[in-house]
């Protein structure tokens, strides 16, 4: 913490004493393929943030499926989620480019399948392993080029303030962030490309093609209300979070993540995300 804007005395960082080579264990921060490292601590001088610098890249990654078998459903379950949660953010970010688009659609393709395949049949499922393992590093690509959304900006203060798994904050809010970010187009900004773009996601995710923008949106909504409730991820109250705690996660939720997300919410439409999850 030492390095840590606005933490520590912010020394400059001279980088690890030996190479870094990253072996996921998981998959999905993708923290292999960036620069960053979290940093949390909670209490009352509660934070969590990101420390980034380019000496924090791994000199070599190493995909192992094979070190992904013993991971138990509930870690599958939320960590797949965050990966998803990454690539569908990287994709509809207003700094989403043709080189991350494809990333994100070769993720995605793999990953809507793989991570049921693997938290259903767990070690057994060596190929859904590795397609995770590759989907999660390619959502650590994307993320890093081109910025994430508005539940990495819950996460952060929830996940500051709170005993909760950032890949169950990602898990448990996406549906009703997906379907915020759409309402909040629709009505405000009809013509922001972010609409079309969760069309692309709808038909990638579903497997189908809609005629109708209004049935894909939907269709996507739906399929990932259905995903929350498959992989039981749990409510923000089973980690002692009350409405009472909205404002001040508010107040903390527009940071450098909430800035590329598709379209600026209102404190409203941000309350709105968490009171569905509560």
């Amino acid at each position: 913490m030492d390095f840590l804007e606005g933490v520590g005395p912010e020394l400059p960082y001279l980088g690890p004493a030996v190479p870094f080579i990253a072996i996921p264990t998981t998959a999905g921060t993708g923290s292999e393929a960036t620069k960053n490292a979290v940093l949390s601590q909670h209490g009352k001088h509660s934070f969590k943030k990101s420390f980034r610098d380019d000496k924090l890249i791994a000199k070599q990654v190493i995909l192992d499926p094979r070190l992904l078998a013993s991971c138990p459903k509930t870690l599958i379950a939320a960590n797949g989620m965050d990966a998803i949660t990454q690539l569908m953010e990287s994709y509809t970010s207003t700094n989403a480019n043709p080189f991350t688009d494809s990333l994100v659609r070769s993720g995605l393709l793999l990953a809507k399948d793989a991570l049921f395949e693997w938290y259903e049949n767990g070690s057994s499922a060596t190929q859904a392993q590795g397609e995770m393992a590759y989907a999660a590093w390619l959502s650590g690509i994307t993320l890093a080029q081109v910025g994430l959304g508005s539940v990495h900006g819950l996460a952060s203060p929830l996940g500051a303030f709170f005993p909760i798994p950032h890949g169950v904050v990602c898990g448990t809010l996406l549906a009703e962030a997906t379907a915020i970010n759409i309402q909040a187009m629709q009505q405000r900004e009809p013509n922001n490309p972010g609409l079309k773009r969760y069309d692309d996601l709808a038909e990638w995710l579903t497997g189908k093609q809609f005629e109708a923008q209004a049935v894909a949106r939907a269709a996507l909504i739906a399929l990932l209300r259905e995903w929350v409730i498959r992989l039981q991820l749990p409510r923000l109250s089973s980690y002692q979070i009350s409405e009472t705690d909205f404002a001040r996660i508010i107040d903390n939720a527009r940071g450098s993540s909430m800035k590329t997300n598709p379209i600026v919410l209102t404190d409203d439409e941000i309350r709105t995300i968490l009171s569905a999850r509560l």
